[in-house]
Formats: C-alpha cells, structure tokens, sequence
C-alpha cells in the first residue's frame, strides 16, 4: 500500500508532462501487444503448417500441397504457395527460387507492420521527459526570482526535485518500450530466419523431385530406343532369311528344269 501511495504522489508531483507520458507509454504497449500476439500466432501457425506439408513434399505429392497452402493463410503457405504454383510450369530451380523471394518481400512487411512505432513513442517518451523538467526548471527559477532571498535555496531545490520526476518517468516510459522494441524485433527476425530455412528446405525438395523425373523420363527414352533398335534388327535378320530361302528355291527350280 506504501509502494502504491508513492507511485501516486510521484506522478502527481511530476508536473502536467507525466499525463502525456502516460498516454505515450499507453499507446505504445498497446501496439506491442498487439504486435506480440500477431507475432507468436504467427510462429505457431507456420510450425503447424510445415509439420503438415513436409511430408506431402517429400512424398512427390505436388498437387496436395497445392491445395493445403490454398486452404491456408499462414506465412508458408503464402510463401510456397508461389513457389508450388511455379514447379508445374517451369523446372529451372532459379525460376522457383526467384517466385518464394518475391512473396517473402510481400511477407516480411506484414511482420514488421507497426513494430516501429514502439521505438518511435519510447523517443517520444524520452523527450517529454526532458521537456516536462526544462519548463518546471523555467517556472521554478520564475518564481525564484521574485521570491524572499531567504527562501530561494529551499524553494528552488523543492521546484527542481519536482520538475525532476518528469525527466525520471519519461526514462522509465523509454527504456521500458525499447525492451519491448527490442523483444519484438528478435520475434521478428526468427520468423524471418524460419521461412528462409523453409522456403530453402522446400526448393531442394523441388530440385530433387524434378531431377528423378527427368531421370526416369530419360531411361523411359532410353529403353524404347533400344527396343525399336532390336525390332529393326529382328527385321532385317528375318528379310536375309527370307532372301535365302527364295534363291534356294530358285536353284531347285532350275535344277528340275536341267533334269
């Protein structure tokens, strides 16, 4: 109960700049908050979507995972939605790598959006602190001056102590919204790191699964070519076979002729 008694006493001998600290200092943790629920929902959403569609990659099913990222709004889906819909019509890798980086440049703006506002409100915080003791230090030696001199040194030290409490809560309100700043942006970078590692992880899947089928198709080529080789040779064989047998009949012809 002291503790709170105290805290109330400070701000209300701060001066008419602690209440427009308090409102900064409101704003900007409504916007981290917010931010940090967007931002953990997120992480959650996109690791429940990769355990789903890893497997369906892996197992060659382009067309499935197709449809699961259709079905989706996470940031994977978003990201190899574009990725996918590129490896039915091209099969150069750079041509599907350059389709993901292009929907991660749409992704990443979403993830930062309003994160820089709590940077800007703790500056601002910061500063209304400073300009909340420079006022009541400008009030304070006013008033000084056409005070009792014997009075001046204990009501310019009263006025001083005052005017520093705005400076003192403007720091608290600063440093508290560049922590969270800080937090928000760590968030934000290994959501960036795990879509990078996704999108990569999913573009060798690509790469591979389109190596084996230009694999097969070539052996497909391969193996027909060498069964017409051996029809075109089963066919000349039977031809000369066929040649002999008619010049045999033609010797015998002409030998019962002779005869």
């Amino acid at each position: 109960m002291d503790f709170f008694n105290s805290v109330i006493a400070f701000f209300q001998t701060g001066g008419a700049f602690m209440y427009p600290i308090l409102v900064v200092f409101a704003l900007g943790a409504a916007v981290a908050i917010e931010r940090y629920i967007r931002l953990v929902y997120e992480r959650h959403t996109n690791r429940a979507m990769w355990d789903k569609l890893q497997p369906v990659l892996n197992s060659g099913d382009f067309d499935r995972a197709r449809n699961l990222v259709k079905q989706d709004n996470s940031g994977v889906s978003k990201l190899l939605a574009m990725g996918l819909a590129r490896q039915g019509a091209v099969r150069r890798r750079e041509d599907i790598e350059i389709a993901m980086e292009e929907s991660m440049m749409e992704i990443i703006p979403q993830l930062e959006k309003r994160t820089p506002y709590v940077a800007l409100f703790s500056n601002i915080a910061t500063l209304l602190g400073l300009l909340g003791t420079i006022m009541g230090l400008i009030e304070a030696f006013t008033a000084v001056a056409s005070a009792n001199p014997a009075e001046k040194a204990d009501l310019l030290s009263a006025s001083i102590s005052v005017a520093m409490n705005t400076t003192a809560f403007g720091l608290m309100v600063g440093i508290a919204l560049l922590i969270i700043h800080a937090l928000l942006n760590s968030l934000t970078g290994e959501i960036v790191d795990s879509l990078e590692m996704v999108s990569v992880k999913a573009l060798n899947i690509i790469s591979i699964s389109t190596r084996r089928r230009r694999d097969v198709e070539a052996d497909q080529k391969a193996g027909k070519s060498v069964d017409g080789t051996k029809a075109d040779e089963g066919a000349e064989a039977l031809q000369v076979e066929a040649s002999g047998a008619t010049a045999e009949a033609k010797k015998g012809e002409q030998a019962l002729e002779n005869a």
